[in-house]
């Protein structure tokens, strides 16, 4: 679902003003090693998939609403492997809203489903490897995607 009712509450107060947002986002590897990226409709960046906890929801559950609305498929949180917020996580959308994301970034195991947009807001979801990467609409640190990645603790900035 493009925006819940509660923050379409918000916004109605708020006008395109800037918003904080709890936020969650997968990082979701296919057999091959590729990363599940998604392109929104009217976007040219892409991002992982992702979106707001909603009140009364913890972040596990909302990482498991996000992806399956959005891709369609199952997913198990691993592990955090990333907490990031602050001016530079701050986005604006196509109709002007402004919002600045703390995000949790779980990574994520596929339990089962088929590829596709439930909600109809990815027009396209891609697996990329480590070479051909995109630019994201999120600034991510890049550590966080490699494949070869040593380190088991989470990135905080």
């Amino acid at each position: 679902m493009p925006i819940s009712e509660y923050y379409r509450s918000l916004r109605n107060r708020a006008g395109s003003e800037l918003l904080m947002v709890p936020s969650v986002a997968a990082v979701i590897r296919n057999e091959e090693g590729g990363i599940l990226l998604l392109r929104k409709g009217g976007e040219q960046l892409w991002g992982l998939p992702a979106g707001a906890i909603e009140p009364g929801e913890t972040p596990s559950r909302a990482l498991r609403r996000e992806v399956f609305e959005e891709t369609g498929l199952m997913v198990n949180p691993l592990r955090i492997i990333g907490v990031f917020g602050g001016e530079k996580y701050t986005y604006e959308y196509i109709n002007g809203d402004r919002v600045q994301y703390s995000v949790i970034v779980f990574e994520c195991s596929i339990v089962k489903g088929t590829l596709r947009s439930v909600d109809g807001e990815a027009e396209e979801l891609v697996f990329f490897n480590e070479e051909e990467f995109p630019e994201l609409t999120i600034p991510y640190p890049r550590e966080m995607f490699r494949g070869d990645s040593a380190a088991d603790r989470a990135i905080f900035e």
